[in-house]
C-alpha cells in the first residue's frame, strides 16, 4: 500500500500509520515539548478599610496596622490553599468615616476581586458598604460597627467581631443609674449610625434602670463648638453625661464642659475609649470623671496572649494599640483559617465554612459566630481614666 504524505498531513502522522502497516520508514525528528514556565506564586488578595484621614485617623490607622501584622505573620508562616503556596496582600482603602466614600472603596474592592474584607470602622460605613459585598458575594467582617442594623439585614455575608450596641449602650445605660448613681442624666449624640444608635439603647436602660434623661441633644461628628448645647444641658444640673460618638468629639466637649463648670461624670461607648481622648481632652479628665466600654475584652488566662499582642505591635510599629487593632488581626486570621480549610479562597465555597468559625483561639479570646453573623458571648470592658491612663473596671459578657 502506497501513502502520499500531502499537506493535510503531518509526517510524525505519516510515520504512525506507516508503522500500523508494518512499513519502516524514517520519520522525522519531532521536537521537545517547551519546558513549562514556572507559575508565579498565587496571590490573595484580602480588603482592609478604614479612616486613615480625617479626625479620627489614628483609629484607622490603628485597624489598619493589625491588619497588616496579620497578613505579614502568615506570609512568612506559609499559607497552602488548593495545593499551592499562597501569598496574601492586603489592599488598604482610606473610607475617611464618610458613608460616600466608604460605598466607593467597597466597590473599588470588589471590582479588584478580593476575596474577603476586613472593615469597616464605623456603623454609618460598614452599613452601606455591607450591601455591595453581599451583592458581589464576598465575605466582610467588621472589627468594631456596633450598630445592630449591621448584621440584620438578611445577609450571608456579614460576621462582626464585638458585642453590638443594644449591650453596650444598654449595660452604660444600667451602669450609669446603678453604679454611678445618676438620677438626672443628659444625652448627646452625633447623628451618626453610631451615635446615634449607642444613645438611643444607653437612654432606653437608663429609664429601664429607673433612671431620668433630662435632656436630649446632638451635634456632628465634625463639630469643635458645643457652647450652646452644653449651656442648655448645664441648666438641668445633670449627674451624668453621656456623649455618642468619637475621642476626637469628646475631647474638646470635656474641655468645654470644663470651662463652663458642668461637673457631672462623662460617659461614652467604644468610641470615647481609646488612649488618643487622653490627649486630646488634657487636663479637663479628672480622676474617675470618665466612664467607657469597649465592645469587647479579655479575661483570666486569655490576658497573657493580648498582653503579648501589644508587645509585639509596639515594638513593630512604636505605638500603642488604640482600641481594635486586635479584633483586626483576628478577623484576618479567622478569614484565611476558613480559606485554607475550605480549601479555597474562592468566596462562595469559603463563606459556610467562615459562618461555622466555633471557638477561634485568637488574641482577643475564643470568637464563634451566631446564625446573623455575631460573635457569640461578646464581651464588654468597663474602663476609666485615672491618672491619665485608661484603666479596666470589669470584663463582663
Amino acid at each position: 500500500m502506497q501513502f502520499k504524505v500531502t499537506g493535510t498531513l503531518t509526517l510524525v502522522a505519516a510515520a504512525v500509520l506507516l508503522a500500523a502497516c508494518g512499513k519502516k520508514e524514517e520519520a522525522a525528528p519531532v521536537a521537545a515539548p517547551a519546558a513549562p514556565v514556572a507559575a508565579a506564586a498565587s496571590v490573595i488578595k484580602i480588603g482592609h478599610v478604614g479612616p486613615t484621614s480625617g479626625a479620627i485617623a489614628h483609629l484607622g490607622k490603628d485597624n489598619e496596622n493589625g491588619a497588616r501584622l496579620a497578613i505579614e505573620e502568615l506570609n512568612a508562616g506559609g499559607v497552602t490553599i488548593g495545593g499551592k503556596k499562597v501569598t496574601l496582600e492586603l489592599m488598604a482603602e482610606d473610607d475617611a468615616a464618610d458613608p460616600k466614600q466608604g460605598t466607593a472603596v467597597a466597590q473599588k474592592l470588589v471590582d479588584a476581586k478580593v476575596a474577603g474584607v476586613v472593615g469597616h470602622l464605623n456603623s454609618g460605613t460598614t452599613i452601606p458598604a455591607s450591601k455591595i459585598y453581599s451583592d458581589a458575594g464576598i465575605p466582610q467582617i467588621s472589627p468594631s460597627a456596633t450598630n445592630p442594623k449591621y448584621t440584620r439585614q438578611g445577609f450571608k455575608t456579614t460576621f462582626r467581631m464585638v458585642a453590638d450596641d443594644t449591650q453596650l449602650g444598654g449595660t452604660l445605660g444600667k451602669y450609669a443609674v446603678t453604679t454611678l448613681k445618676g438620677k438626672s442624666i443628659a444625652v448627646i449624640d452625633d447623628r451618626t449610625a453610631y451615635g446615634q444608635g449607642v444613645a438611643e439603647e444607653f437612654s432606653k436602660a437608663v429609664e429601664a434602670a429607673g433612671g431620668k434623661v433630662v435632656a436630649k441633644e446632638f451635634t456632628t461628628d465634625k463639630a469643635t463648638d458645643f457652647t450652646s448645647i452644653l449651656t442648655t444641658i448645664k441648666g438641668k444640673k445633670p449627674d451624668v453625661v453621656f456623649f455618642g460618638g468619637m475621642d476626637a468629639v469628646a475631647g474638646p466637649m470635656l474641655k468645654q464642659m470644663k470651662s463652663l463648670a458642668i461637673k457631672a461624670k462623662f460617659m461614652g461607648g467604644d468610641g470615647i475609649c481609646s488612649t488618643e481622648l487622653v490627649k486630646l481632652a488634657g487636663d479637663a479628665i479628672t480622676d474617675d470623671q470618665v466612664f467607657c466600654a469597649e465592645a469587647g475584652g479579655v479575661e483570666g488566662e486569655a490576658k497573657a496572649g493580648m498582653e503579648e499582642f501589644k508587645t509585639k505591635f509596639k515594638a513593630k510599629y512604636n505605638a500603642d494599640v488604640q482600641v481594635y487593632a486586635p479584633y483586626v488581626y483576628d478577623a484576618v486570621k479567622i478569614m484565611v483559617a476558613a480559606m485554607v480549610k475550605a480549601d479555597s479562597a474562592d468566596p462562595a465555597k469559603y463563606l459556610p465554612v467562615l459562618a461555622a468559625t466555633a471557638d477561634y483561639k485568637g488574641v482577643t479570646g475564643p470568637v464563634s459566630f451566631d446564625e446573623r453573623g455575631d460573635i457569640k458571648n461578646g464581651a464588654l470592658t468597663l474602663k476609666t481614666i485615672r491618672a491619665g491612663q485608661l484603666t479596666t473596671l470589669a470584663v463582663i459578657r
